[in-house]
Formats: C-alpha cells, structure tokens, sequence
C-alpha cells in the first residue's frame, strides 16, 4: 500500500466524530522502559543536529534513560494514518488531528494530576475543543501560531496585503505573472484557507467559519481552489522541500509556517512573512498518548518534560510558534523577551485554528460538508479535476 492509499484509507476509516477512547487511564509512572517513539512534525523535536543550540532532547535521555525516537510527518492526515497503523507511543496532533484520533479511539486520556507542571499552561489552552472532550483531556498542549503567507522581498518591496497572490493569477510588482512561482499546502485542511479568503473577498457567501461550510460556500471554495490549480507550482509538505523550492526553483510566494521562514532568513535568503488582512489559518498542537503506546512512563515522563519553560522557549525560537507556556516567553535567550510578540503571541483571537469538519455544526442550521468530503475532493483538486 502507498503512502497516499495509505492516507486515504485511514482518513476514510476516521473521519466521524463521536465515541472516546478506551485505553485506562494511568495513575503512576513507573520506570522508564528505555525508549519513547514520536510522530511529529519537522522542527518540533529537535536534538541539536541541524543547530547545536537547539537540543531538547539529549538532557531528557540523560535524565530519564528514554531514548527518543523521531517520526516526522508533513500533514495532520500522514499523523492520523500512522497512528492508525500503530507502534509510536505519542503524536503532536493539529487540531485537525486530534479530535480523529480521540474518535477513533487511536489515543488514550491523560492524567494530568501526572503532569506536575500542568498549571503552568496557557489557561485558553488547557480545555481548548480539540483535545478536551466530556471533560476528559486527551493530550498536553504543546505550540500554536499561524500559517504564514511567506514571500521573497525581492519581488515583493512590501509586504503583501491580501492571500490572492497565491490563489488567482496575477502579474506581481516584478511584472511578471505569479503562474508557477507560487505554492499551496497539499492538505485537505487547505480548503479552509480558501473559505477564510472568500470570508472576506465574497461576502455575499455568507460564511462564518471556514470550517463550517454549506454546500454552496464549499463549492465556492472548491472553484478557487480549481482555478489556483493552474497557477500553483507545486504543493507542499514537506518543509524542506519547500524551503529548497524558495531558494533554488524560483518559488516567491506561498503559505508557509514560520519554521521554514526562520530557516530561509538564518541563511540570509530575501524571504519574509505577513499575515494578510484575510487573516490566517493556524495549529495548536497537542501531544496526545496511543491507546495502545508500549513505553507509557517514558511517555508521561516526556509529556511533563514538553513543557518545561526552557523546552518551550527554545521550540518557539526554533519553529516560529508560541509557547503554551507563556512564562517561557521571558528570559529565554534564543527566544528574546520580544520573541513571542514576534511569534504573534496577540493573534490568538484573530487565528482561525485547524479543526475536523464536522456534519452537525454550529453554524449551519442544514449542516456542513464533512471532511471525508474535503479529503476525496481536494484529492481531485491535486488531479486537476
């Protein structure tokens, strides 16, 4: 089975909500069992081989005796899929993630009388939708921030105002069109950024949260999404790639995370980042336990060490996010005091944060387009149909 077969099956098998997990609840942590295996995203652990200040990894094993062992995946579906498949203890799921995971009884609640340092995170965090459900918590948040519309400062003198650079064809203020020199994310969740840009350039459209659409807003945005088809060069998931696409295949736009971009202007690239005035799409992330994880203490015990305000500093200076932590936001030396502001620490209330697409939502009295839908038509979309 390929990995987007792989994907599809999976999301197919896990796009309903309801249910809870049924895995029983810990209540110590024993000894460590020497290891721990994550699925996260790029950047989110580091051990200091790509910089050597950047290291939250080696004091843990040497203090735990848990050698952490790194999964890296480049969209919430990948993450969903892999933990369907089994053999990793923890996931730091999006909000797009997580709420599949707890449905599908992929993922464990958590004691958090276990997490010593629990009190320490952001109080809007520590029930937030996505991984609290009937009051019971099913993960440690872990970062958040928003999708950034990245952009080269040679072609672009000022930062750019609105996200139809990247969605409709256009000439640039280098003159040129935008046809191939722009990227988009090669997510379902995706369609959510074209809902949030027709939010503000069609409001006759009537939508008020793109992750709620009826059948026509979601048909609006299926259209401009077709129609980006002709103008996208590649679409992206893995950061790397894109980062490459940006500096070496003539990429000059597209929405991006904040890790890429902080890479890109560390080697002195001409690239920097905006919010437009559409707003942003974004991810909190949470770290949430398998159901069935063979290393369930050296899981806690990573769980309690994620948010350690040194870890969380570090991380956000590292990937461009916010702490969930926020006492991490002074004193850190990578981070700076001015770091979190720069992170968009006051855009909590203006980002639209990933979630699963549901049938029965709040907005839609005759209910939305759920997110099956999204995975096998924005999988046609990618096609060109």
């Amino acid at each position: 089975m390929n990995s987007l077969t792989r994907v599809v099956v999976s999301l197919m098998a896990a796009t309903s909500l309801g249910g809870a997990a049924l895995a029983d609840m810990k209540t110590e942590i024993g000894p460590g069992e020497g290891q721990v295996d994550i699925v996260a995203w790029p950047g989110y652990i580091e051990r200091g081989e790509t910089d050597k200040n950047f290291d939250w990894v080696t004091d843990f094993e040497k203090a735990t005796g848990c050698k952490v062992n790194i999964k890296t995946a480049g969209t919430s579906d990948e993450m969903v899929a892999l933990m369907n498949e089994g053999g990793f203890d923890l996931v730091t799921a999006s909000g797009d993630a997580s709420l599949r995971l707890i449905s599908g009884k992929r993922v464990q609640e958590i004691n958090k009388d276990l997490i010593k340092s629990w009190n320490t995170i952001d109080e809007r965090l520590q029930n937030a939708p996505w991984h609290t459900v009937d009051g019971k918590h099913y993960g440690v948040p872990y970062q958040w921030g928003a999708n950034v519309l990245a952009y080269n400062t040679n072609v672009f003198k000022e930062a750019p105002k609105s996200w139809g650079i990247v969605f409709e064809e256009q000439n640039l203020p280098d003159g040129k069109s935008n046809k191939g020199r722009v990227q988009a994310f090669d997510g379902p969740i995706y369609i959510a950024d074209a809902a949030l840009y027709l939010m503000k350039t069609k409001p006759e459209l009537g939508i008020k949260d793109p992750y709620e659409l009826n059948e026509d807003q979601y048909k609006a945005a299926l259209d401009l999404l077709r129609g980006q088809r002709k103008i996208v060069g590649r679409y992206w998931h893995d950061a790397f790639i894109q980062i490459d696409d940006f500096k070496n295949e003539g990429v000059v736009a597209s929405s991006s995370w904040p890790f890429q971009v902080n890479l890109l202007q560390a080697e002195k690239q001409p690239i920097a980042s905006t919010i437009p005035d559409e707003g942003a799409t974004g991810w909190a992330d949470t770290t949430m336990m398998h159901v069935d994880a063979a290393h369930p203490n050296c899981a806690y015990m990573w769980l309690e060490h994620s948010i350690n305000p040194k870890l969380q500093g570090d991380l956000a200076a590292w990937f461009g996010s916010v702490p969930v932590v926020l006492s991490a936001c002074k004193g850190n030396a990578l981070l700076t005091d001015a770091g979190c502001e720069t992170n968009g620490v006051q855009n909590f209330e203006k980002v639209a944060f990933w979630r699963t697409p549901v049938a029965k939502c709040a907005s839609q009295p005759d209910g939305c387009v759920p997110y099956y839908r999204w995975v096998s038509d924005y999988i046609a979309v990618l096609g060109g149909r």
